[in-house]
């Protein structure tokens, strides 16, 4: 069990039937009445955030989440393939569960699964990754000093924005913790 007090980014509770995490919490004491604490909190599963107000002395239950390095073997339409890299055992998870992570992640790369009571619910792709452009315009020869971006789209099919001077074939590195923001040429 843990206090709403002692809530902080990160924390996992279970509540209402769901498992929550706190994406922020303030601890916010008025002039007038009790002091209270002020979350908003995430549905790992669904992905629904909604803003909750506790008694500092609520208590919850804390959820524990296990994580597992798995590497992505393959797509084969509806489900997508994870091989448990202790075990060689292959786990089929659904697009729901791996639409986050899946843009940046291709054949053969070691991910984060993370389970609750042993069912896996979502999929996490390594902070930064590096993938090769197959698709974009041409750009112009000396117009860096701008900052204009194009469209490019990488060998997954993710499709960001990037400086015009990036070529088809150029390998990029890319940020899959805020959606994919391209931080340079790799």
């Amino acid at each position: 069990m843990i206090n709403a007090s002692d809530f902080r980014n990160g924390v996992t509770i279970e509540m209402d039937n769901g498992i929550w995490t706190v994406v922020s919490f303030l601890h916010v004491k008025p002039g007038k009445g009790a002091a209270f604490v002020r979350t908003k909190l995430k549905n790992i599963v669904t992905g629904a955030v909604i803003e909750r107000t506790f008694n500092p002395t609520d208590k919850m239950a804390k959820a524990h989440i296990e994580t597992k390095e798995m590497q992505y073997l393959y797509n084969d339409g509806d489900l997508y393939y994870f091989m448990d890299l202790d075990t060689y055992d292959q786990l089929p998870l659904t697009h729901d569960q791996v639409e986050d992570a899946i843009p940046f992640v291709k054949e053969n790369t070691n991910v984060t699964v993370r389970f609750f009571k042993g069912a896996p619910f979502s999929v996490e792709a390594p902070n930064f990754v590096e993938l090769e452009v197959t698709a974009t315009e041409p750009g112009f020869k000396g117009d860096t000093a701008s900052n204009t971006t194009k469209p490019a789209t990488v060998e997954t099919g993710f499709t960001l924005q990037v400086p015009l001077f990036i070529e088809i074939g150029d390998k990029l590195k890319i940020d899959t913790r805020n959606g994919g923001e391209y931080l340079g040429r790799a």
